[in-house]
């Protein structure tokens, strides 16, 4: 078959949507936007393949004319020694249940895999049914176009978990190209920049309003009302007091040691108590009947996120999130005391990207977070806020 019919200065001349063929199976797909993406077509038994082979002048390994057609030779190649590229029948959404598999055996939690599961089923469904080899860049960018300025944080969760799909095709040979859901790879030039739009944030109650809403709590005898008030007291994270064993807690050093396995950085991390929050561990421990410190309603199961979250908007927090409890401690820290930063951030288990700071705080600062987390149970029984009808504001 002839080859070789386009040149450099033609390919950058063209503007009209189509495809354009450089001869013997390699093909240059011109898009409505002006995208332009190589692709290689053969039949094998009869079924069309078509195998992606990159974008030509886009993002930062953009493949030339001469690049595209080294790719088209070496799966000439492949064909003629017979060997498999790829199993046509193989959809994206099949793919995306095997990644989901893979991901879910390295889970710590259900949560983290009911989102993966979400992600892909909701927002990544019009990929489902389209071949794994002929997914495009021009297909995630109109899958995510619909979602990118409305809810950032997801698209962008989107377009990374549909990166994970594509990356596991190619380790198996169902994909061959760059990986179209790549920011760098293109999309960066089709999408407005993240930094530029507004960030979703967890809703928290304003600091200085906070005390108004443990009052409120302690005016329940619930279990979700403790454990609520014990996460703000603590800082953690909800699945980390959720999940929060008696094993864990040294009630003579007044210290809860969550394990590695529960943290989101993967590392175990010492919580000092303050004497409210043992006064709550004392009082659970009274009528425990199990390992877990907040049981829930069923014997042996832990108290459930949605029973903490209603007894929250209950005690007047609006619609603040449980997670924004750890943004009121950390406006307050910085705020209103003077703590440095780094024993803040070791309070909230925060991973220090900076290798300086990570070094100078390699050490906990266990003694100067007991102090303050005292200060910050302190704050909290605020006694002006005991007969205050003030309505907590939500920032």
């Amino acid at each position: 078959m002839a080859r070789n019919k386009l040149t450099e200065t033609k390919i950058k001349s063209l503007s009209l949507p189509g495809v354009y063929s450089d001869g013997d199976g390699l093909f240059l797909r011109v898009r409505a936007g002006g995208s332009k993406q190589w692709f290689f077509i053969t039949r094998r038994g009869g079924t069309r393949v078509e195998l992606g082979l990159g974008g030509y002048g886009q993002g930062t390994a953009p493949v030339s004319l001469a690049l595209a057609r080294e790719k088209a030779q070496a799966v000439r190649e492949r064909l003629a020694r017979g060997e498999q590229l790829h199993t046509p029948s193989k959809t994206f959404a099949e793919v995306m249940e095997d990644v989901i598999a893979v991901k879910h055996a390295s889970f710590r939690n259900d949560k983290h895999k009911a989102q993966w599961r979400m992600t892909l089923d909701t927002y990544a469904k019009a990929l489902h049914k389209k071949p794994i080899a002929e997914v495009t860049r021009d297909d995630v960018l109109e899958t995510l176009r619909p979602i990118w300025t409305s809810i950032p944080e997801t698209a962008d969760r989107t377009r990374q978990r549909i990166g994970a799909v594509i990356d596991h095709a190619k380790a198996r040979g169902l994909y061959i190209g760059d990986n179209p859901a790549e920011w760098r790879g293109g999309l960066k030039e089709l999408l407005p920049a993240r930094q530029k739009l507004t960030r979703g944030h967890h809703k928290a109650v304003a600091y200085k309003d906070l005390p108004y809403v443990i009052v409120r709590l302690r005016q329940s005898v619930a279990t979700s009302a403790r454990a609520v008030e014990f996460a703000a007291l603590t800082a953690a994270r909800t699945n980390e007091v959720r999940q929060a064993k008696w094993s864990e807690i040294d009630f003579a050093a007044r210290l809860w040691t969550v394990p590695k396995e529960r943290m989101k950085s993967g590392k175990e991390h010492e919580v000092p108590l303050s004497d409210r929050a043992v006064a709550i561990l004392e009082g659970q421990r009274q009528k425990a009947t199990s390992d877990l410190v907040f049981e829930g309603g069923k014997e042996g199961a832990a108290i459930s996120d949605t029973a903490m979250v209603k007894i929250l908007r209950e005690s007047g927090a609006g619609d603040a999130t449980l997670h924004g409890l750890r943004s009121s401690f950390r406006d307050w820290a910085g705020d209103e005391t003077q703590y440095p930063r780094d024993v803040a951030e070791a309070a909230l288990a925060h991973v220090i990207k900076d290798k300086a700071e990570a070094a100078y705080r390699r050490g906990t600062a266990l003694a100067k977070r007991a102090e303050m987390m005292q200060e910050w149970a302190d704050y909290l029984s605020t006694p002006s806020a005991m007969d205050s009808p003030t309505k907590p504001s939500v920032i």
